[in-house]
């Protein structure tokens, strides 16, 4: 199997944030005591991947690029490509065809942010399926604002409701897909919605039509964040300082988890850019190696 690939879908206009984003992207913004743009990057490095495709669009590109240049040798092989206008989640495995080439690949969108106990464990077994493709559930309590699993008897997946009006189930679908090397190609075939979008819940039916759409239940004590309005934002800070500041730990951080993946060797990670400056961030990176 050839190695997989992520993809960070950082595009659209950040409506939601307005006037926050007139003129930067949500995913530069800061959770907290870090960009925005890390915590979907640390999920794929979590997971085992190395070559990660950003897509954003054009005015944003080059802030965000900086961004994660700026993080230094993390191991890391980054590429960019630009989306014009966004045209529904699905469309990123389009513009990412020619990137992947042929390769599986783990799709996020850059305002999730994922966190508990066993994440790793769970990010790679998904990584190691060779076939179809794998999304995460999350329980929540009003599911008709999102697109949610309906499970048979065996809890098995038997069909995905966006937005329901009646009650199937408590399990959204959350921003962080894994799909096998046909997503492109199946993305390809899908009608926009009438909204004018390729909906990711599309492509979801097309792999469970072929009986090949796998889920991976969260469940209790995990949390996911999508930071993509004022308060959601505010609370990801929130809950980001309430447990880094209470267990000494850092949510997101690219540098350890690219250390502890053993991508670096002790003395490249010392040299790092975010290890050279003089506050909190860099102290933990610096207890890393102590």
């Amino acid at each position: 199997m050839k190695k997989r690939k992520g993809i960070i879908l950082a595009g659209g206009h950040g409506s939601r944030l307005m006037p926050m984003t007139g003129a930067l992207s949500k995913q530069v913004l800061p959770v907290y005591d870090k960009p925005m743009v890390y915590y979907p990057l640390s999920v794929l490095m979590l997971a085992g991947i190395s070559d990660i495709l950003i897509i954003s669009s054009p005015n944003h590109m080059p802030l965000l690029k900086k961004i994660l240049e700026d993080l230094g040798d993390i191991g890391v092989n980054f590429e960019f490509r630009i989306q014009i206008e966004p045209r529904g989640i699905a469309e990123a495995l389009i513009i990412a065809d020619s990137y992947l080439d042929g390769h599986p690949s783990a799709l996020t969108l850059g305002d999730n942010i994922f966190f508990g106990h066993g994440f790793r464990g769970m990010l790679r077994q998904a990584n190691s399926k060779t076939m179809g493709a794998t999304v995460f559930a999350y329980p929540v309590h009003d599911p008709s604002r999102y697109g949610v699993l309906e499970l048979d008897d065996k809890n098995q997946i038997a069909d995905i409701a966006e937005k329901p009006i009646d009650f199937i189930s408590n399990l959204a679908v959350t921003g962080l897909y894994f799909y096998d090397e046909h997503a492109p190609a199946m993305a390809k075939k899908l009608t926009p919605s009438k909204r004018g979008e390729l909906e990711i819940t599309d492509l979801n039916k097309a792999y469970l039509k072929t009986g090949t759409l796998n889920y991976v239940n969260f469940g209790r004590g995990f949390a996911w964040l999508d930071a993509g309005t004022p308060d959601s934002l505010l609370d990801a800070a929130n809950f980001v300082s309430t447990v880094e500041r209470r267990q000494g730990i850092k949510i997101a951080a690219p540098e350890e988890i690219s250390f502890e993946n053993g991508w670096i060797s002790q003395s490249l990670f010392l040299t790092l850019p975010n290890i050279q400056m003089d506050n909190n961030y860099a102290s933990y990176l610096k207890k890393l190696i102590r």
